[in-house]
């Protein structure tokens, strides 16, 4: 590991073991106190310490704004992150709910310590880490949460995707089923799907998404997103998201939250999109 200090906030470094990558956090050059994570140099995570309820990638926004849907304001959650990153999310629920139990799943052994140490949680936060496979994980995410066994989560975000390299165990119907199961009679499962033109991938998954909510007797998922990414001419992340908790009397907010221009399918749309 390698640390420096440019006086503007923390530089650090890891090698990751599973992967071979090399980790690095940095000052994002914005102020703020904001950080940013690195994976081999390409940019991973955003996140301000100091403000932990603001959060610059949009993508994430929307992800939080699914949260913000859950009970009542400022009421604690039970929340699964498959994809830790730099807790950002984890980091945004304790600010905004404090208290909730939370539980991470991240394969690479080193990056939650890291993080952890060079970016501490908001005090109080109650973040467990578990490093596994993120399918392999769903079984005991209860028990890694100290939850009781028939007790569900209130939301399940998954921010593993990285687009058709994805692996195949995970960008699949059965992974859908089993996450949708660990979700309580409120829960919402969100997905950030990463994709490029002609979003073929995104089309797969929500095909694939779908057929698990229809064999879960849900509905089928929504989609959130930035509006010009329904052109299919652009790369970037589109949020697909099901569960007993989410439905059409949400849609109002959720297009009025943003970030603008901000498109929200409903489940029929999102089945009908080809762009």
């Amino acid at each position: 590991m390698s640390v420096g200090d440019a006086g503007e906030g923390p530089q650090a470094s890891v090698q990751l073991s599973f992967s071979g990558a090399t980790a690095r956090v940095r000052p994002d050059g914005w102020g703020e106190g904001g950080v940013v994570l690195e994976i081999d140099g390409a940019e991973q995570s955003h996140v301000i310490p100091a403000h932990p309820e603001r959060i610059r990638y949009e993508y994430l926004r929307r992800i939080a704004h699914l949260g913000d849907l859950i009970g009542e304001p400022g009421e604690p959650i039970a929340a699964a992150h498959l994809g830790a990153g730099a807790l950002t999310l984890p980091r945004y629920v304790q600010a905004t709910r404090p208290g909730s139990a939370q539980v991470a799943v991240e394969i690479e052994r080193e990056l939650p310590g890291f993080i952890t140490r060079h970016l501490p949680l908001p005090p109080g936060t109650d973040l467990r880490a578990v490093i596994d496979d993120a399918r392999a994980a769903l079984p005991g995410l209860r028990s890694a949460a100290g939850m009781g066994s028939a007790q569900g989560f209130d939301l399940v975000v998954v921010d593993i995707f990285a687009g058709a390299d994805s692996p195949a165990h995970l960008a699949c119907r059965d992974f859908y089923a089993e996450a949708l199961a660990q979700l309580g009679s409120r829960g919402i499962l969100a997905v950030n799907v990463g994709d490029d033109p002609p979003l073929d991938f995104f089309v797969a998954q929500a095909a694939a998404l779908d057929a698990a909510a229809a064999d879960a007797g849900l509905p089928g998922p929504w989609t959130l997103t930035d509006a010009g990414m329904l052109t299919g001419r652009c790369p970037g992340n589109l949020i697909l998201a099901a569960g007993p908790g989410l439905g059409e009397e949400h849609r109002a907010r959720l297009e009025a939250a943003g970030p603008h221009p901000a498109a929200v399918l409903d489940p029929v749309r999102t089945r009908a999109f080809r762009p």
